[in-house]
């Protein structure tokens, strides 16, 4: 018979719980509003943390998606030591000479563009853009950064062979210079040369060759070859024929730019390629630190807060020990001291 009843006495136990829970939270309406507030400040702070930390991963990730992960990058890089560790600039920058034949002899590269920068201002009418980076590129680097040019058309071989004064204009630079949607046909001064605009190219990506643009980006496009000499430095963009083959065909970059810079074996590179999926590898790392850090405070966060409550439990189940004491003293048995609270004392 006791086993029948036994979840009555459950049901029981647990309204009178609840009651006697709530009596004391309506007797004591000050101190139960502040823990209240106490737990909703921390209970909000580690939602917070967690919702900003996910969030920002997820926003990371579909910049890097959107970079491509086809996508390595090649650029003259002093070693730290060996006999290269002092090398001369000369001998540091690429040469054009040297990207020859890239595409033939690297199987797992399906394109690879040269990519050289000047800082200049731009002029159309009395409209005065200054400092814009003019960046010169060869015809299949939109292919590569994933830019499609929205209108007019992009670079030909006979651009850069010819090294033609053309660009291509990103919509901001396009509305700070006051052209139309469709500027093609147009003319701006770079510096002091005269440029003819041929199309409108995609804005930059928000992660540009793995890097972080900050605030409105200044850039436009030429060929490379007509912003190029010999003294300049330049740097090597190229695209895997699949996300898959990335690292065969970083690989194959080294081995074949090596070759190119007559680098011996044993000595050490002097030049650096990067994947955008070694970069997002970095970035899980550093995002793994942060995490661990971050739930650490808001495990500390957690931990007072509980003490918290526990305290307020304690001193709760304090306040009725002298209480429940002397009811029991005086012959109340354990079902009239639990509904006390019911009656005015």
């Amino acid at each position: 018979m006791s086993v029948i009843f036994l979840p009555w006495k459950f049901v029981r136990l647990l309204v009178q719980s609840v009651l006697l829970a709530l009596a004391q939270i309506w007797a004591h309406k000050a101190r139960a509003a502040l823990t209240t507030v106490g737990i909703l400040i921390g209970v909000a702070s580690v939602t917070a943390v967690i919702a900003g930390l996910t969030g920002f991963k997820a926003k990371i990730w579909s910049d890097f998606d959107t970079l491509g992960t086809r996508r390595i990058m090649a650029m003259p890089h002093r070693p730290d030591s060996g006999p290269n560790k002092g090398i001369s600039w000369d001998r540091l920058r690429f040469y054009p000479e040297q990207v020859e034949g890239l595409v033939e002899r690297c199987p797992s590269v399906e394109a690879v563009s040269r990519r050289t920068w000047l800082a200049k201002f731009l002029r159309h009418g009395s409209r005065v853009v200054e400092d814009v980076d003019v960046i010169g590129v060869d015809p299949s680097w939109p292919g590569i950064a994933g830019r499609s040019v929205i209108r007019g058309r992009p670079f030909s071989l006979i651009d850069v062979e010819e090294s033609r004064q053309v660009c291509l204009l990103p919509p901001n630079i396009r509305d700070k210079l006051l052209l139309d949607n469709d500027c093609t046909g147009e003319r701006i001064l770079i510096g002091d040369r005269s440029f003819l605009v041929i199309g409108v190219i995609e804005p930059p990506l928000e992660f540009e060759s793995g890097l972080v643009n900050m605030g409105d980006q200044l850039e436009m496009y030429v060929p490379f070859s007509t912003i190029y000499d010999r003294g300049a430095w330049f740097s090597i963009e190229a695209a895997a024929k699949s996300p898959e083959l990335c690292e065969e065909a970083r690989a194959e970059i080294t081995f074949f730019l090596r070759g190119t810079r007559k680098i011996k074996p044993g000595e050490q590179d002097t030049f650096r390629v990067m994947t955008v999926q070694g970069a997002l590898d970095v970035f899980n790392k550093i995002a793994l630190a942060v995490t661990a850090i971050t739930s650490g405070i808001v495990g500390i966060s957690l931990l007072v807060g509980g003490v918290g409550i526990m305290n307020i439990m304690l001193v709760s189940v304090s306040e009725r020990t002298r209480e429940i004491g002397l009811r029991k003293a005086v012959g109340r048995v354990r079902r009239r001291y639990c509904f006390s609270f019911l009656w005015k004392r």
